[in-house]
Order: C-alpha cells, then sequence, then structure tokens
C-alpha cells in the first residue's frame, strides 16, 4: 500500500507514469535527455547512484536469481552503510530479516 501523498519523481518513462496513475499517487517525470538533472527538491540522481553501484556489485556474481534477490538487495543493504552493529543485527541478517524489506 503506497500513501496517496506520495510524489514519485522519475526519468519519465511511461511505465512510471501508467504506475503513478494506476497507484493513485503523483508524478512529476525530470527530462533526462533533455540534460536537466533536478527540478527544484525532485531529482533522481541518487536512484542512479545506487542503481549504479548495485549493479557493479552484482556483477561479480555472474547474474543472480530473481528468487535469490532479496538476499542479495539485503546483503548490499547491509554493506552499503555498515548497518551490521551487534551479532543480534548480523543472525537476523543472515536469515533474511532485512527492516527494508519489511512491509508496512
Amino acid at each position: 500500500m503506497i500513501d496517496k501523498d506520495v510524489l514519485l519523481v522519475t526519468d519519465g518513462h511511461a511505465a512510471y507514469r501508467a504506475f503513478a496513475r494506476a497507484a493513485g499517487i503523483s508524478h512529476r517525470a525530470v527530462n533526462l535527455r533533455a540534460g536537466i538533472r533536478v527540478q527544484g527538491a525532485a531529482h533522481v540522481q541518487n536512484v542512479n547512484a545506487y542503481h549504479s553501484r548495485l549493479r557493479e556489485w552484482l556483477r561479480i556474481f555472474h547474474g543472480v536469481a530473481s528468487r535469490y534477490l532479496p538476499n542479495y538487495l539485503g546483503w548490499r543493504w547491509i554493506l552499503d552503510a555498515g548497518r551490521i552493529r551487534s551479532p543480534e543485527t548480523l543472525l537476523k541478517a543472515t536469515l533474511g530479516e532485512f527492516p527494508h524489506l519489511t512491509v508496512t
């Protein structure tokens, strides 16, 4: 479930517009092809940078099975910010219990 006050900022691909419309949320497209990187506070550079780092890191595995993708995403989530600070957190992470995957 997505809150109705969410603003989805994307690169303008038609699929994002359709998703926003179907989900009943606001959508703002940043025209990257025209060289526009920022529109006020709206930009997609953080997502693009994360995607680039994730793609480069996944390359060492020579592909991953989609059924295991949550495990790889959790592993990367841990590595990105040094989120493991206790043995309990490490155990939960190894069992696939990642807070970023919790549905609210």
